[in-house]
């Protein structure tokens, strides 16, 4: 390619900025990243720099934060952007199958082994091979993994002859390795290898504005997908996306968009088109003892809210016939309902004396 041939990386290509300042959108791929926030501005700074060279980088985020996207940027900005860039979810893997997965095999090398199998590595050599959640990788294959970073080489399952690869290696993991480490079930010395280069995405909540910019992406995407030109959020539409946490981050996010585009009868998406589910606040804004540690947060807002309100009841009740030694009557004149509904309350929430 002729980035290659003069020595120089290829750069992601910008979108056009509707404010003709700096792009807040780049084209990965056929994904685009939104990189208006400071935090995103400076990641895809670090990926720039740390793509052209052929050190392992190891990305972390939670689920949905864009882990493949980044581990496309790098081979994307890389002299290898012309060579396979092949990606595996390790989770998926079985552990009698990994190896073989991995590494490839040779004909006979165990049951049902009726043919020579080139494995991911020999398929994406001169390339990029993105390892996700590779916190998944049975001890084994982590010591296997360990030595083609060190060695650059292997041998398939059942052969002898040690295979030479050029690989770029980008792994990922929402995990924390650290503790896996020291709970034994990943190798300190693999850790140390591939976590020479952290790369940490942020998630949807911390990243400001940014998720109107992709929320206003996917309404354009799946609008013209599903030939609904003019698709817009309402206002109260806008409030909820800035203000639900997004635990699922940009995934769940166009999720939301699609089903919403889908779903809705008019070119106005409303907050209730969105159906967000409740969500679980921080624990420390929570009053203690307000809800069981058990409450589940499942289910529609009506469902949630519903069973929040009866949690609450409980507790109320429960302090005020404390505070009034037991006393019902004294209880229902502070509460300021009748002795009657007083008494259907603590029925039903198991309190009767």
């Amino acid at each position: 390619m002729a980035g290659e041939a003069l020595g120089v990386s290829p750069k992601l290509e910008a979108l056009p900025s509707p404010d003709c300042a700096a792009p807040d959108r780049v084209q990965i791929g056929d994904m685009v990243a939104v990189v208006r926030s400071e935090a995103m501005r400076k990641l895809l700074s670090m990926v720039e720099r740390v793509a052209r060279n052929n050190a392992a980088v190891l990305v972390i985020g939670e689920t949905g934060a864009g882990k493949e996207m980044i581990a496309r940027a790098i081979h994307q900005y890389s002299l290898r952007c012309s060579r396979p860039f092949i990606d595996v979810n390790c989770a998926a893997l079985p552990d009698n199958l990994a190896e073989s997965e991995l590494f490839g095999h040779e004909k006979g090398a165990f049951s049902g082994a009726d043919s020579l199998k080139s494995g991911l590595f020999e398929m994406a050599n001169h390339g990029t091979l993105f390892l996700d959640e590779i916190g998944e990788l049975p001890l084994a294959i982590q010591a296997k993994l360990l030595r083609v970073l060190e060695e650059r080489r292997f041998e398939r399952v059942g052969g002898t002859q040690s295979i030479d690869v050029d690989v770029r290696i980008v792994v990922a993991t929402n995990r924390n390795l650290q503790q896996a480490v020291a709970d034994k079930s990943f190798r300190e010395d693999l850790y140390f290898r591939i976590s020479a280069v952290p790369l940490t995405i942020p998630p949807l909540r911390e990243r400001g504005k940014d998720v109107l910019l992709l929320a206003e992406h996917f309404l354009d995407k799946f609008g013209r997908e599903f030939s609904k030109q003019g698709v817009h959020l309402s206002e109260d539409a806008t409030n909820r996306i800035l203000e639900y946490r997004w635990p699922g981050n940009v995934r769940e996010l166009q999720n939301a968009i699609e089903r919403a585009v889908i779903l809705s009868d008019s070119s106005e998406i409303t907050a209730e088109t969105l159906q967000l589910q409740a969500q679980r606040p921080e624990l420390q804004t929570l009053p203690a003892g307000m809800l069981p540690p058990d409450f589940s947060w499942d289910g529609t807002m009506e469902e949630v809210v519903a069973r929040a309100v009866q949690a609450t009841e409980r507790v109320l009740l429960e302090n005020t016939m404390r505070d009034c030694r037991w006393n019902k009557t004294r209880a229902a004149e502070k509460l300021g309902i009748s002795a009657k509904t007083l008494a259907a309350k603590l029925k039903a929430a198991g309190l009767e004396s």
